[in-house]
């Protein structure tokens, strides 16, 4: 149950706005939720809203989880507040860990800043004629992003939530959008782009092998279509006047065996700059700190269940 709120000071003036997302637990309790959220002018404010979110929840809802969207550098631990006020330091349930591109340069310093690979092979893509950039198949995206989860053991919503989620995303300001790279035809790499005010994140997406062979016998070349994905999304972005682009998560631990590990890479090819945007949990009701275990139980069940891992996948 969505319910959207304007946050205004003391004079009257609005100073920022709150989605909160009531998630019903079992009979009695609910939880709240402000995914990337609240947006405010200042984060000095949280104290506040916190009394006004205790005025308008209901005495079933027993905790609120916020995740403010001020990026904090990944270099400077340091930085992160342990709390704000009555809000305290908690997991987040959107990717806390993520890489940022700043896309306000221009497109030639865009390129310099690639890793020395990932121009290499943005280059051997164009040589070869791949083509990359803004595409309404959603048949392909989902047998490319099909293929990966099923790689790498991740799981997946139902096809459904995506297609509603691509066609009302672009209301209210919003744009969602897919972006493939097709070699000769067939798309080997894409993504889902989710786009709002100046920045847009790369959701979901994958990549597969390119198993065809050519009439001689011979099999095609690896074309580089992820890398050619990666670099054409960025210049669209760029383009259509956004100014952050936001490559929506790396492992919290990095772990050299585990699939997270090659997305990291990959990403990190195209952008250094590595940021926290850590989560904090309001408790609005004494059974708070065992909603919160009882949570964390049942994620770390459905881990073990999917994929056979206790760990989160970032």
């Amino acid at each position: 149950e969505p319910l959207r709120f304007l946050i205004r000071g003391p004079g009257g003036g609005t100073v920022g706005a709150i989605q909160l997302l009531r998630k019903r637990l079992v009979p009695g309790f609910s939880t709240l939720y402000a995914p990337r959220g609240p947006a405010l002018e200042s984060l000095e404010l949280l104290p506040a809203v916190a009394e006004a979110v205790r005025r308008v929840a209901r005495p079933t809802d027993a905790l609120l989880k916020i995740e403010p969207p001020q990026p904090i550098p990944a270099d400077d631990r340091a930085a992160v507040p342990a709390a704000y006020g009555p809000f305290r330091r908690a997991e987040t349930e959107q990717p806390e860990h993520t890489i940022i591109a700043d896309l306000t340069r221009s497109e030639d310093d865009l390129f310099a800043g690639l890793h020395s690979m990932a121009r290499r092979n943005v280059r051997a893509a164009q040589k070869l004629g791949v083509v990359a950039g803004r595409d309404d198949d959603f048949g392909a995206f989902w047998e490319i992003f099909t293929a990966t989860n099923e790689r790498a053991r991740l799981g997946a919503f139902p096809r459904a939530y995506y297609e509603t989620m691509l066609r009302e995303g672009n209301a209210y300001g919003g744009e969602a959008y897919l972006v493939l790279s097709r070699y000769e035809g067939r798309a080997l790499a894409g993504g889902f782009f989710l786009a709002m005010g100046g920045t847009t994140a790369y959701l979901f997406g994958g990549s597969v092998r390119d198993d065809r062979v050519r009439e001689d016998g011979t099999p095609y070349k690896d074309a580089k279509a992820p890398d050619a994905f990666y670099w054409n999304a960025m210049l669209d972005a760029k383009r259509r006047g956004y100014t952050l682009f936001d490559f929506w998560g790396i492992p919290r631990v990095l772990d050299e065996s585990k699939h997270s590990y090659g997305v990291f890479k990959m990403k990190l090819k195209f952008s250094d700059t590595r940021v926290w945007y850590p989560a904090y949990d309001l408790s609005l009701n004494p059974a708070a700190p065992a909603i919160v275990r009882a949570l964390r139980w049942r994620k770390t069940r459905n881990n073990l269940k999917k994929r056979g891992s206790a760990d989160d996948v970032l």
